[in-house]
């Protein structure tokens, strides 16, 4: 049954009630097991387990910023903190009664993800399979999947022209692209990675023509995010034969669009490094340390709307918003086509600074908004900036913005489309179920959730 804009389904009131309801006594339940099979000791413990999080994640930071011995200190705390919890616990008699408590808060989560109402994205079917579809394959992308999968005999086999990237020199994209068009091409299509992807998306957009995307690069978070089965890219080409299109957003970093996100800071340093490419663990443990204590980069000033935030390490702007939970940009997003940008900055100068990002949102280390529009600004008139995951040097002040509906994107009509897990905001819970007609309402758009 179609959903309504707000992501209701008619007649789900009542189900919904309840599973908040589900919710709701589980999450007690959770809490009240270790308290009552604990007492004194359950209460001391949660402090304990709260606190062993804080330090494990300060661990983390702090191996990231130091070198040398100061860094496999940092490391021991990483372990030790999360390992210590589990001995104390086992110490006490209550680990069993722990990993009770921790599926009954996983229930409380799960039944509040389902009755809390999810933004939709309309879909519109697709009146007639492309005359002329042309897709561009990485074989290099994913470790090899475009061969392993056989994807271009498979798209060739469906009336696609398909152009590989083979050889070792860089090769323009957007340009093959925009050939492709003047030889007559109604459709385009990457199977690739994400820089990839972006960069003949922008010519799909220029010229109002349908887009695929083949799940073939590494990580492919665009692909995550549309709902498609990176486990068998081949799917994905279903999309030229029984498809449906969406109508989804794109991001401007300056005169550059991304369909993922825009990078400012510590990451977007090192992926300019010479040496990522050739190996980047090791580049990037080299050069965060003085990244992150501000030695090396250039400090970061964000503004949008009426919030400022000045001297962040790492400055995040992405293609409508991540989940709430998900503080690096690295998971999933509710929906593309919300027309707002995911804005968030963080600004950790000390180990007690990480150790209070545990707070995750509600951090004041962690600025997290949504906009329609964004300017970064930096002491430098150009800055490093990762679009999509390539490195790429913009003039500064960069400005930023969301076009919304820019893309038209053309998926397969069957796809293991999966939700990302929100944070749960337990008084609208509450008040759905327990308060007579409950809150079905969506969340704010544009809300700064700095506390």
């Amino acid at each position: 049954m179609p959903a309504d804009g707000k992501g209701n389904r008619p007649g789900s009131d009542g189900a919904a009630r309840w599973l908040a309801r589900l919710a709701m006594v589980s999450a007690v339940a959770a809490v009240g097991l270790l308290v009552a099979a604990g007492g004194l000791r359950g209460v001391v413990l949660v402090a304990v387990a709260v606190a062993g999080a804080g330090a494990g994640l300060a661990g983390v930071w702090a191996a990231l910023a130091y070198r040398g011995a100061r860094r496999v200190l940092a490391g021991l705390v990483a372990v030790a903190a999360p390992v210590t919890v589990v001995v104390l616990y086992a110490q006490a008699g209550l680990l069993l009664v722990a990993l009770v408590c921790a599926g009954l808060w996983a229930l409380a989560v799960t039944a509040a993800g389902a009755a809390l109402p999810r933004p939709g994205t309309a879909e519109h079917a697709v009146a007639a399979p492309p005359r002329h579809p042309f897709l561009i394959m990485n074989p290099r992308s994913g470790g090899g999947k475009v061969e392993r999968h056989d994807l271009a005999g498979k798209a060739r086999a469906l009336g696609a022209e398909v152009v590989l990237l083979e050889g070792p020199r860089e090769v323009d994209v957007a340009a093959l692209a925009r050939q492709a068009v003047r030889s007559g091409a109604d459709l385009l299509g990457v199977a690739g990675g994400d820089g990839t992807q972006a960069a003949v998306a922008r010519v799909a957009v220029e010229h109002d023509l349908p887009f695929v995307v083949v799940a073939a690069g590494t990580r492919n978070h665009f692909a995550m995010d549309l709902g498609l089965d990176r486990r068998d890219p081949a799917r994905c080409l279903d999309a030229l034969t029984d498809g449906v299109e969406l109508r989804v957003d794109v991001g401007w970093a300056g005169d550059r669009m991304f369909v993922n996100n825009a990078s400012f800071g510590a990451y977007a340093e090192v992926v300019q490094s010479p040496g990522y490419r050739q190996d980047k663990a090791a580049t990037a443990l080299d050069m965060l340390p003085d990244l992150l204590a501000g030695r090396d980069g250039v400090a970061l000033r964000l503004s949008t709307g009426g919030t400022r935030v000045a001297g962040a390490q790492a400055v995040l702007v992405s293609n409508n918003p991540y989940a709430s939970n998900d503080l690096v940009g690295l998971g999933r997003r509710e929906r593309l086509d919300g027309g707002a940008l995911g804005v968030l900055a963080v600004t950790v100068n000390n180990a007690a600074d990480a150790a209070m990002l545990v707070r995750g949102t509600r951090s004041e280390r962690l600025t997290q908004l949504t906009a329609g529009a964004a300017v970064v600004e930096a002491d430098a008139p150009s800055v490093p900036v990762g679009i999509d995951g390539e490195s790429v040097l913009l003039p500064t002040p960069v400005r930023c913005r969301i076009q919304p509906g820019a893309l038209r994107v053309r998926v397969p009509r069957s796809r293991p489309v999966r939700r990302p897990r929100q944070r749960v905001d337990w008084r609208r819970l509450w008040r759905l179920a327990f308060t007579t007609g409950g809150d079905r309402t969506a969340p704010t758009a544009g809300e700064d959730r700095r506390s």
